[in-house]
């Protein structure tokens, strides 16, 4: 089989040359379907004035994988450093330049790993990006988040520029070329056929051009081989039509994959991990990029859900509510979260069954500043670690914008500091929506009610027990006061 690649020269005359190589049938043991050989680009290049090859073994979807590796570090060294997890999330967004500066720093550490073919684990991506993090940190202080959002270039001119790999100036040009590309008026008049297939799903030009300046080969696919099979297929799938655009916004890189050589045996492959094939339209809508995950990552997660006591059901119905997990590195967010939890005697098999989205969060950033919070309002550690036992997603709450206001409110509602340890759930309801204007009606009928019956039920179902709880107050009260109770 041939392998087309398009040839970029940088102002470092950089020459790349593409090659196939192939790697082993992987067998799916319980349905016995071999999934079919993917390739693998070989790129190549040569610099002026040094002798002989540089070679770099990447497959695209390895390369997919080790930026979302990346960004999950990057954002994990951010909330360490303070800043909030919107925030962190923002300056990864706009931060291409500075992932992709990154993955070169993997590369160059480790480039005799990719000569023989072997893929990075979790751990050595860590160990080899957090030191030279650390060392930005150290170079930069304050301004870091700007130098991140501005690579290469630096947000002061007193601070010195980080200098570049070799390859990174071709980047710019890579996505400039791309971004014409999609915006280029043909003899016809016309954009591009694939860009006026875009338009038509409901994608705006300055969206595609997005699209093309973050994955400059998504610029280059051809309509008929690559964007519109890869689009009625989800179409198929029961992915609503306009669900598309979010889709290919999210991860345009989903039209660079073979349907039947990637796309199809890795969702073959996660429906016998228990993915709900009748799910797919959702799963796909909430994280595309779990179809761009290299197998070794997925399993790598599977197996730690495993050794935390999760049966195979359940993780099916993780990945299927909650496909983001994968994205959690396992030795960063999912083994010292949950030990951080076990320290506190949750049992963190309901926990992450129940709120998997807790496993993505720092715990210097976001989970110890609400346990330090609990604790000083006199609450034990075995009483809060019950209150996250009761209720997952508590730690998932902004501090500051949700439990502090909440907190305080229950300070004036007269109730004893117990109750939010029998019912958590407190803190996921609505201020001032749900937890005012009941405990209102509830105050003003002068009745007593526990915290769970004022505020899990229906509006229906609040006004009847209200209603019934005000009648028995009234009806002790008559007879407290007959003359047949004296």
């Amino acid at each position: 089989m041939r392998a087309s690649s398009t040839i970029y020269q940088s102002p470092n005359k950089l020459v790349f040359r593409s090659t196939v190589l192939r790697q082993p049938c992987f067998t799916v043991t319980r349905t016995g379907i071999c999934f079919p050989r993917q390739h693998l680009c070989r790129a190549e290049y040569v610099e002026p004035g040094v002798d002989g090859f540089n070679v770099r073994t990447v497959p695209a979807t390895l390369l997919t994988a080790e930026k979302e590796e990346a960004k999950a570090v990057l954002n994990l060294f951010l909330r360490k450093q303070g800043l909030s997890n919107a925030v962190a999330s923002r300056t990864i967004n706009t931060s291409e330049h500075f992932i992709e500066h990154l993955i070169l720093k993997l590369h160059a550490a480790h480039k005799t790993r990719y000569l023989v073919g072997r893929e990075l684990s979790t751990l050595e991506i860590r160990d080899t990006l957090i030191p030279y993090l650390e060392s930005l940190l150290e170079e930069h202080g304050e301004i870091l988040v700007e130098m991140v959002e501005n690579y290469p270039d630096p947000p002061g001119a007193e601070k010195p520029k980080i200098s570049p790999t070799p390859v990174s100036p071709s980047l710019n040009s890579k996505k400039l070329k791309a971004m014409a590309r999609v915006s280029e008026i043909g003899a016809d008049g016309q954009l591009p056929p694939q860009v006026l297939y875009l338009v038509d799903l409901g994608l705006e030009l300055d969206q595609i051009k997005l699209m093309a300046r973050k994955f400059p080969a998504f610029a280059y696919y051809s309509l008929e081989g690559k964007i519109k099979p890869v689009v009625e297929f989800l179409l198929d799938l029961g992915v609503k039509r306009t669900d598309i655009p979010t889709i290919l916004n999210k991860r345009p890189q989903l039209c660079g994959i073979s349907l039947s050589e990637n796309l199809i045996p890795t969702m073959i492959f996660l429906e016998n991990l228990g993915v709900d094939k009748k799910q797919w339209a959702k799963v796909i809508y909430r994280f595309p990029a779990l179809l761009t995950y290299s197998r070794q990552k997925v399993k790598a997660t599977v197996e730690f859900l495993y050794e935390l006591g999760l049966t195979a059901e359940n993780i099916g119905k993780i990945l299927t509510r909650c496909p983001h997990i994968i994205s959690y590195s396992v030795e960063d967010n999912l083994r010292p979260t949950a030990e951080y939890f076990q320290s506190m005697g949750v049992d963190v098999a309901v926990l992450v069954y129940r709120a998997p989205q807790t496993f993505g969060l720092s715990i210097e950033a976001n989970l110890k500043p609400l346990t330090e919070f609990f604790l000083g309002k006199g609450y034990t550690m075995a009483e809060i670690g019950t209150m996250a036992s009761r209720y997952g997603a508590l730690y998932t709450f902004s501090l500051e914008e949700n439990i502090v206001p909440k907190w305080e409110y229950f300070l004036t509602m007269g109730y004893q500091k117990s109750e939010l340890v029998k019912f958590p759930q407190f803190f996921g309801y609505s201020l001032e929506e749900r937890i005012k204007p009941r405990y209102a009606q509830v105050k003003g009928s002068g009745a007593k009610l526990l915290l769970n019956q004022i505020l899990s039920v229906s509006e229906a179902d609040f006004n009847k027990v209200l209603k019934k709880r005000v009648k028995k107050m009234l009806d002790d009260q008559e007879e407290a006061a007959s003359p047949s109770s004296t």
